[in-house]
């Protein structure tokens, strides 16, 4: 084991792949997790019972702690960290919030529909001074075979991050990095942070164009179905995420640059051969076997709808994202843009470009 400079205690809500993951690194690190099922799951339970059983990129078996509830996670935390998903996150930040004393650092795993500005304006509700992390992807990719244990398929090289306010940005790095290893990017804002995560946008392609795969419940290869035509839309849709980046004066990381650092795979001619790249690199795996898959329930609202709204805020529209939000609605019979409980929160349908921008450097809309 790996023994940090100073042993932190790091309070994860969510014990899903990435919670289990997430808490295997850190304590491969030489921290303290205490875990916390916001669900009310066995997950939690099984792992601080019987230990956490982690194969693959973290492999071994960890003893981490169990919270009661969100309350008795924030008391005994030195650090809170948010993996749950995007559906998630408002719920789990109501239940934090009142808890979160001044200076304890909030990191969400990932950063979804603006979700750190509204744990921000909570915390100014009351008072409350802590810095919040926003991260743009998670630090490993991993599935969950049985209730405590995880198999890490990845750790990504490279995340970008940013802190709420601005001015906590120098101490968060140094605290991500303690806790994680140095595999953090200062990325230019939350803006930045919201145009990084591309799994919407490349689950948009892969969910849609193998639905009938997803809804017959059949055993299917994700990577080898990424097809030529398939790998085009990707970029297609990747092309509209970075204009609108380029409208907001903002740099961030292209599908080929993702691939490349998530998987560590070398960079191909396209997309399509650098998903097939992934087969013989032992990173395959299968596609979802049900229509009722996150890959849609979670991020069309959560992940494709802030991009279309930043997109019009901006003045680059993003057609194809949002002939993907109104396809999606159309096959399941349901309104998406209706589903995303944060943005109606933040009051974003009269938000103005500008005043969203200076909200995300002080780290929330309150006084705004």
């Amino acid at each position: 084991m790996v023994q940090a400079e100073k042993a932190l205690k790091i309070g994860i809500a969510g014990a899903g792949p990435v919670g289990l993951g997430t808490a295997a690194l850190a304590m491969q690190a030489g921290h303290v997790a205490i875990l916390f099922s916001p669900n009310g799951g066995e997950a939690a339970g099984m792992a601080a019972e019987t230990g956490l059983e982690a194969a693959g990129a973290v492999a071994g078996l960890f003893k981490p702690g169990l919270a009661a509830d969100a309350a008795d996670l924030a008391a005994r935390a030195d650090v809170l960290l948010i993996a749950v998903p995007g559906y998630g996150h408002k719920p789990v930040m109501d239940a934090l919030a009142p808890h979160i004393r001044d200076g304890q650092p909030v990191i969400v795993s990932s950063q979804s529909s603006f979700g750190p500005l509204y744990m921000g304006d909570l915390l100014a509700q009351r008072g409350v001074s802590a810095p919040i992390v926003a991260w743009s992807t998670t630090t490993i990719t991993a599935r969950s075979p049985a209730p405590g244990r995880v198999h890490v398929v990845s750790l990504r090289s490279r995340i970008d991050m940013c802190s709420l306010p601005e001015t906590e940005t120098a101490a968060m790095l140094a605290l991500c990095e303690l806790l994680f290893g140095q595999r953090f990017h200062l990325c230019d804002g939350l803006l930045a942070i919201t145009l990084s995560n591309l799994n919407p946008q490349n689950h948009l392609g892969i969910a849609l164009c193998n639905f009938t795969r997803m809804e017959r419940g059949e055993t299917w290869s994700q990577n080898l179905n990424v097809t030529p035509g398939v790998g085009r839309l990707l970029e297609a849709l990747d092309a509209e995420r970075l204009a609108i980046a380029d409208a907001l004066g903002l740099t961030v990381r292209t599908l080929f640059e993702h691939l490349n650092l998530s998987y560590q795979i070398p960079v191909g001619a396209t997309v399509a051969e650098m998903f097939a790249a992934m087969e013989p690199a032992g990173m395959g795996h299968n596609g979802p076997a049900t229509a009722d898959s996150r890959y849609v329930t979670e991020d069309v609202p959560f992940g494709l709808v802030p991009l279309e709204l930043l997109g019009t805020l901006s003045g680059r529209p993003a057609p194809l994202h949002s002939a993907g939000i109104d396809s999606f609605s159309a096959i399941y019979g349901r309104d998406f843009r209706a589903e995303n409980p944060l943005l109606p929160a933040l009051g974003m349908e009269r938000m103005r470009l500008e005043a969203l921008q200076e909200a995300a450097r002080r780290g929330h809309l309150q006084g705004g």
